[in-house]
């Protein structure tokens, strides 16, 4: 039984979903890795931590500035290609920089790599939702969402021991040929699905206007600048702080994330709006104790080390949950309709904040220490709680998700939504109601390439 026949019938297509799953995890491992490495590329490539930390930055950058163009270019090619192609960039980029003893070289690779990743993750929401019928969506995208989880856990603190035991570059070297697994295994068992017609893609201008979504977005730029300014650099404030090996409080983080996923699935139906106002508490909290951590140690068990790691988990699990409410608030606000274009502006925002958070702190750690990174962090993710907490009307409202807004004469936001889409508020057609299941086409002459 095929795939999609399965998930016609109910059951999950796993394989498919899981080879997405394996793509995320990839993904997110080629971006965040030299977060772990920093000293070892920095020796190799002879140049400060700082810089080498820009190679993070410059990942972001390129995923931020790449994202929506090279997405919308190939918004009418078929997706499978598109997903192959983008795991053959990251095999040959991975490959590159496992070899390159030159930092431009390197920095030239994370460039193109920072490309594959921006159109990967505009496009591995869609293609999970594609897969399934429109009662399990939430599900299949969870379960490719976890591959990001997995490499925060498992496999950035995995690909630091790896290297103290045989090289940085053979962390990257193992994730090339990961990749190359990973194309084998999307030809076999990922069904492909045609491109979107011209006429229906729905123009970007007319999603951002729609009542939260910018709030939304304005909230990930915040929240992912002030994580990535202290994530970036844990290895040399772990270090200067006395928290012990990095890989350890990477492990310790990595743990608090799957503590704070599942608390997030469990809740995230009924309680959304105070569980993202209570992680982003929590991690303002846990940015104030690695800022204390010296004065803090004589309290501690563990001294300043045990401050470390308490901080690293309460963070972990604090963030862990952020990326999955915060795109749930924005599909809420913007419309199941419109989740796709949507998604693709959050990647490009949420990129926007990897970047302009590493860079701050590069230039933080390289004038003022290690210590200042975490009171760099701590106004910017509390601005960010203060607008949640503030907008409760259409952003983050304090109702079950999906309940829908109402404007000030009581009309669903729905039809809000589809003035705004131009099309009639009084009709309550397929797209209103949501499309059936998709299943994979037959692919033939008319849907092979772009259009």
């Amino acid at each position: 039984m095929s795939d999609v026949t399965a998930a016609s019938s109910g059951r999950l297509p796993w394989p498919a979903l899981l080879a997405l799953f394996a793509a995320a995890f990839t993904a997110v491992m080629t971006e965040l890795l030299p977060a772990g490495l920093l000293p070892g590329i920095a020796g190799a490539l002879g140049v400060p931590e700082g810089r080498a930390g820009f190679l993070v930055t410059a990942y972001a950058v390129a995923s931020f500035v790449s994202a929506v163009p090279v997405t919308a270019l190939l918004r009418g090619c078929n997706r499978r290609p598109v997903l192959v192609g983008t795991l053959a960039g990251f095999a040959v980029l991975n490959g590159v920089t496992a070899l390159s003893s030159s930092y431009p070289l390197t920095f030239a690779a994370r460039i193109l790599a920072g490309v594959m990743g921006g159109v990967l993750w505009a496009m591995l929401v869609g293609y999970a939702a594609r897969m399934v019928p429109e009662e399990r969506r939430g599900r299949a995208i969870a379960i490719v969402s976890a591959g990001i989880t997995v490499a925060l856990c498992a496999g950035i603190p995995a690909g630091a021991a790896l290297a103290a035991v045989a090289g940085w570059r053979a962390a990257f070297g193992g994730l090339a040929v990961a990749a190359v697994v990973l194309i084998a295994w999307v030809l076999w068992r990922v069904p492909d699905f045609p491109g979107e017609p011209a006429a229906a893609r729905v123009p970007l201008r007319r999603v951002v206007v729609l009542p939260g979504v910018r709030i939304v977005l304005g909230v990930t730029l915040l929240t992912l600048l002030g994580h990535q300014a202290v994530y970036t650099y844990l290895a040399p404030l772990a270090q200067a702080s006395g928290g012990g090996p990095a890989g350890l409080v990477l492990l310790v983080f990595g743990a608090g994330t799957v503590a704070g996923i599942w608390t997030v699935g469990a809740v995230i139906d009924r309680y959304a709006r105070l569980t993202l106002i209570a992680a982003l508490a929590a991690v303002a909290t846990a940015m104030a104790l690695l800022g204390t951590a010296g004065g803090l140690s004589g309290w501690v068990p563990g001294g300043a080390g045990g401050v470390v790691l308490a901080a690293a988990g309460l963070w972990g699990a604090a963030f862990g949950g952020v990326p999955t409410l915060l795109q749930t608030a924005l599909v809420d606000a913007a419309g199941a309709a419109n989740a796709d274009v949507a998604t693709s502006l959050q990647t490009t925002v949420y990129n926007a904040g990897i970047a302009a958070g590493s860079l701050a702190g590069g230039v933080v750690l390289e004038g003022a220490g290690a210590g200042a990174l975490p009171w760099t962090a701590f106004p910017v993710v509390a601005v960010a709680l203060t607008i949640v907490a503030a907008a409760r009307r259409h952003a983050f409202p304090g109702r079950p998700v999906g309940a829908g807004h109402r404007d000030s004469h009581g009309r669903p936001a729905e039809a809000l939504r589809r003035a705004a889409a131009g099309r009639p508020v009084g009709v309550r057609g397929r797209a209103a109601r949501g499309a059936r299941p998709a299943r994979a086409p037959r692919t033939t002459d008319a849907t092979e390439g772009c259009r």
